[in-house]
């Protein structure tokens, strides 16, 4: 039996959907496909790395460059990419919209790294806001926001929140600096706020479609931050809270069909339950027989609601 036939075999037993046989034959047919998501990443990837490269230069070459040379060539850049996008933009739309030219996406997301770029710069060179720098922060992160929206793109979204991430951090770190809760309680509010903005945002018909990238942020935070309290204090409350968001992730995963969800609330409450079970255990055989049995259930289980959610659809 060919592999093909095996696959119809699948499809027609349901054991695979019908776009799923799609998919898998035209890879086994060796037909064309799409590397859409792999140019896409490699294009932003680029932009990245001109930026990284042109922050390189600056900091190499300040002093033969001068400052005006530098705030000069960053503030043109800028300017131009800013040009580019507001006079190609459509009009605003609450509803997802497409980019009006290919380029677009990416001279945005240069835009907002090169206005983080030159904002560091400032900073360091003339300390204009001294110990209330992280105001920087806040500043870029609302910026990005106004881009995201303005311009329908959930990368620059996704730049906004993680420095908000760090604003958040810095503003409740500089409370107290002997531990590491300030920081745990940092995350904990973050990701609580992103996840109610998020949801508040998509409640009011506004583009909707970001609210995953919220959540999917929120979630990985939330969970980070309960999880190192477990490990680093030992709590019980951090080990209820894990379990406790872990279900409702599992939960609204199963329900809205978004099985990433399901990933994060098996494997951070797996995590969660391992260490509680093993923290007394001295024994490395039973250690590793309990590593074995319970990661193949967890796998098993995991594979089997993947097939369940993907039939469903």
């Amino acid at each position: 039996m060919t592999t093909l036939e095996q696959l119809r075999k699948w499809k027609d037993s349901g054991a695979i959907t019908g776009a799923q046989f799609d998919t898998i034959a035209a890879i086994v047919r060796k037909d064309r496909f799409s590397v859409f998501v792999e140019l896409n990443a490699l294009l932003y990837l680029g932009v990245l790395s001109f930026v990284a490269g042109l922050t390189w230069t600056i900091q190499t070459y300040f002093a033969n460059l001068g400052d005006a040379a530098i705030l000069i060539g960053l503030s043109g850049l800028l300017a131009g990419s800013l040009y580019y996008c507001f006079s190609r933009a459509t009009n605003w739309s609450s509803e997802q919209v497409e980019s009006p030219t290919m380029a677009f996406d990416y001279v945005l997301y240069l835009a907002c790294l090169v206005f983080g770029a030159e904002l560091a710069y400032i900073e360091s060179r003339f300390h204009l806001l001294q110990d209330k720098r992280d105001y920087y922060l806040l500043i870029s992160a609302l910026l990005y926001f106004v881009f995201a929206y303005r311009f329908d793109n959930r990368f620059v979204l996704s730049l906004g929140l993680s420095t908000l991430a760090g604003w958040f951090g810095v503003k409740i770190i500089g409370f107290s600096t002997v531990s590491s809760e300030p920081l745990r309680i940092a995350g904990i509010t973050y990701g609580a706020v992103v996840a109610g903005c998020g949801a508040w945002v998509s409640l009011r018909g506004i583009k909707r479609h970001f609210l995953e990238t919220y959540l999917h942020i929120a979630a990985n935070v939330l969970f980070i931050a309960f999880v190192s309290g477990i490990f680093d204090r030992d709590s019980g409350l951090y080990f209820v809270g894990t379990l406790m968001l872990a279900a409702v992730s599992i939960y609204a995963g199963v329900y809205s069909r978004r099985f990433a969800f399901v990933v994060y609330g098996t494997i951070y409450g797996y995590v969660a339950v391992s260490y509680q079970a093993l923290r007394n255990v001295t024994d490395f055989v039973s250690t590793l027989l309990y590593f074995i049995v319970s990661a193949a259930i967890v796998i098993v289980a995991m594979v089997v609601l993947a097939r369940r959610l993907g039939q469903s659809n």
